[in-house]
């Protein structure tokens, strides 16, 4: 199954999805691939702006491209609404968040679950050498005994193949990943392991398409996004938890 991920928001008026045409498509398709064949595109969808359409790169921007297929740009895009600026890009990027999360096998990411009733649950793309992630994983017994769910999905910030990615894979390939994966995090050492089939370049992948370009990113079940670290008694609050 391929985990490009689609623009879910297309310009709807009266609850119709507006088309782009085939021979639209056609051209702006054959002006992306003419100047770069080595990339992937998704499907090419109308943008809420007349006259441009929208195309996701694979691992890789959302493209807001011209319909004649010669000039593109990439970015937020804002509508101006009464009394707010509105980010429809980051509207679109929480409706393909949810659907990506739902790809994601639970028994792939390293979960530290509460030992009553689970109120809440927070996904959080992690990196063994950044700062804020460890101090965020402090504070994962605070969150348990909330009742929030922490569940860990590998995003080494230095790429698939570098030294946090040998680190990181070897906490998800280890006996015991939850406790290789605070050992990391506590800068300890641990067995160096990369096993064939661990998810770390599948989870790294799918972060970049979920828009996350640091770490912790931590991405709630509706799909919206809280970039950075957020201490626990914050997420609680977020997630609507009394005693947060």
């Amino acid at each position: 199954m391929s985990c490009v991920a689609q623009p879910l928001w297309a310009v709807e008026q009266s609850n119709k999805v507006i088309e782009v045409g085939e021979e639209r498509k056609a051209r702006i398709m054959s002006s992306l691939r003419s100047a770069r064949s080595d990339l992937k595109y998704g499907d090419i969808v109308a943008s809420p702006i007349p006259d441009i359409s929208m195309v996701q790169v694979e691992n890789g921007p959302l493209l807001y491209i011209y319909n004649d297929g010669e000039f593109f740009f990439d970015g937020d895009l804002y509508q101006v609404g009464k009394g707010r600026f509105i980010n429809l890009k980051e509207q679109a990027l929480t409706a393909v968040r949810k659907d990506l999360l739902a790809t994601i096998p639970l028994d792939e990411m390293i979960i530290f679950s509460p030992k009553a009733a689970v109120k809440g649950v927070i996904n959080v793309f992690t990196d063994v050498d950044c700062g804020y992630c460890r101090k965020l994983h402090k504070e994962v017994p605070e969150l348990n005994a909330m009742g929030i769910e922490v569940r860990y999905l590998a995003f080494p910030r230095a790429g698939v193949g570098s030294a946090s990615y040998q680190k990181i894979a070897s906490a998800w390939c280890a006996e015991n990943p939850r406790q290789a994966l605070t050992a990391l995090k506590n800068s300890k050492g641990i067995e160096q392991n990369v096993c064939a089939d661990n998810p770390v370049a599948k989870q790294y992948n799918l972060g970049q398409q979920m828009g996350v370009n640091g770490t912790p990113a931590i991405v709630l079940a509706d799909g919206s996004l809280i970039p950075g670290y957020r201490p626990a008694a914050g997420l609680a609050r977020v997630l609507g938890i009394k005693g947060g």
